[in-house]
């Protein structure tokens, strides 16, 4: 990637841009977004994971590791490609709500048109068409064909965990797969076809924002969730028992945030038998998601160095124990491999000195989080007057409430020392937010989108311990207008943030 030393972006996940089909997706609305990003000064587009949701609808649950989420593909597209005719979608397109994804709606006629679509290729397509899908899947066979028939069998099984399909196929044994996958080939086909659109759809928006000065941020979580075609396939590189479940789980200790932890349940890996073979997995990860983005933000970096392990028959994450990481021998296979490491780490939380010394040896920036910056005293390594270069620096995360809705929720004594802190009256608090990490000497500078907007707490994405209403703001269309990019522009210039004159 070409060296960005001090920048701006935006966090913004493709669900959430405008569409007419319920969801965000990579079609029209790609197009005004990264004109909006290249006029207001930006050179960073942030997203999160870009797989398949799982439970709850989180991309950080994911089914596979490598597969790209099939709401996400442009119906749109595949009528001018003709796997879809123009009557399938007026002829059946729902009222869909503006403000937020209703997956219950979404889901069931998004992919019944993709599988419409699919069938319509198999029995239309011309044969320079069928050969490109062809080269895709030999190209990456090494993940595709298998994630296809695990979502095949998710599918087949009404979306039951793996674990609870029939025994021959949860433990894969090799008479009972081959039979179901010839049972299953047309399903087969079908989820090969959604990441053929998937891939190709995605290289092309990368392609275009390259062409506005942009470059993708993307995401990768630290485990994979259990119900994953990863953990099917190789039970062998996780912590599990006999029966293939779970000795262990992933979580976070007690803190003042939580005082029974949080219990993640993702499981474990055995890093002992992934290093055996030098890392081959995780050079795969990594190899396979920059050729979709081109920098990797690291979720949960702490992990690498040490993880908190909770035994699985525990409710809570409280007893748990820390088990030392992999540390500087993954890092060593992946920059091996790999050459330059393009990773930011989430390094937020309880961090010690052995997790800075792991990130700082690889050269790889920290983040800090304004929203996190006013408990404690004038130390606090949040606040922007105590951070170093090598930074990047967010007003808020997926995770957090929006600015305007963080300071409205605040006791009366720490609103009025982020007042004072800020000198504002608090009225344009996003604002103030966006210029405080802009005008830091923190390399980066990435806002959420809803802060750009001075959203109220109806703009947030996540709410960490609640189930309901995640992963559901959309942005409403005419919000990006001439004034606010100018504005964003103009803070950028005035900071330094801006490549561009």
């Amino acid at each position: 990637m070409r060296k960005i030393e001090r920048a701006c972006g935006i966090l913004l996940h493709p669900i959430s841009l405008p569409s007419r089909y319920g969801i965000g997706d990579l079609g029209a609305s790609t197009a005004h977004w990264l004109d909006f990003l290249e006029q207001a000064g930006q050179s960073f587009w942030q997203v999160l994971p870009l797989g398949p949701a799982g439970q709850g609808n989180s991309p950080y649950a994911s089914p596979s590791t490598f597969a790209g989420n099939p709401l996400l593909v442009d119906l749109d597209a595949l009528v001018k490609e003709g796997d879809l005719l123009p009557e399938d979608l007026v002829d059946e397109l729902p009222l869909f709500p503006t403000e937020r994804v209703n997956y219950a709606q979404v889901i069931p006629f998004k992919l019944d048109l993709l599988q419409r679509a699919a069938s319509r290729f198999a029995s239309h397509a011309g044969i320079e068409r069928k050969h490109e899908l062809v080269a895709f899947q030999t190209d990456h066979s090494w993940w595709l064909n298998d994630f296809a028939f695990f979502a095949a069998l998710k599918e087949r099984f009404a979306g039951r965990s793996w674990d609870k399909w029939p025994v021959g196929l949860a433990m894969r044994e090799p008479k009972e797969l081959a039979v179901w996958k010839e049972r299953l080939a047309e399903a087969i086909f079908i989820q090969v076809y959604i990441q053929f659109q998937f891939h190709r759809q995605w290289k092309s928006l990368v392609e275009r924002a390259h062409l506005h000065g942009i470059d993708l941020i993307g995401d990768i979580p630290i485990f994979p969730a259990y119900d994953s075609a990863e953990v099917w396939l190789q039970p062998e590189l996780y912590l599990l028992d006999e029966a293939r479940q779970p000795l262990a789980v992933a979580g976070v200790p007690p803190d003042l945030f939580s005082p029974t932890g949080q219990r993640w349940g993702n499981p474990l890996y055995r890093w002992d038998r992934m290093a055996q073979n030098g890392f081959h997995w995780w050079i795969r990860r990594i190899q396979h998601l920059l050729g979709l983005v081109d920098v990797i933000r690291l979720d949960h970096f702490r992990g690498f160095q040490a993880y908190w392990q909770v035994p699985a028959a525990e409710q809570t994450a409280e007893h748990g124990n820390w088990v030392k990481g992999p540390g500087e021998l993954l890092f060593k296979a992946l920059q091996e491999s790999l050459g330059e490491l393009p990773f930011v780490a989430e390094d937020l939380g309880v961090i010690t000195p052995e997790v800075e010394k792991l990130r700082k040896s690889f050269g790889m920036p920290g983040m800090k989080v304004l929203q996190f910056a006013f408990a404690g005293d004038g130390q606090n390594p949040h606040l922007p007057h105590n951070y170093e270069r090598e930074t990047v620096v967010y007003t808020g995360t997926h995770d957090n409430n929006t600015t305007q809705g963080w300071l409205a929720g605040l006791p009366p004594v720490e609103r009025k020392r982020v007042l004072e802190y800020l000198g504002t009256d608090g009225e344009d608090v996003h604002w103030d937010f966006i210029r405080l990490a802009y005008h830091s000497v923190a390399d980066w500078a990435i806002v959420p989108m809803q802060d750009v907007l001075g959203l109220s707490s109806q703009g947030c994405m996540n709410r960490p311990g609640s189930d309901d209403g995640n992963w559901e703001w959309r942005m409403s269309s005419g919000v990006l207008t001439k004034d606010l990019s100018l504005r964003l522009k103009q803070m950028a210039e005035l900071s330094g943030r801006t490549n561009r004159q």
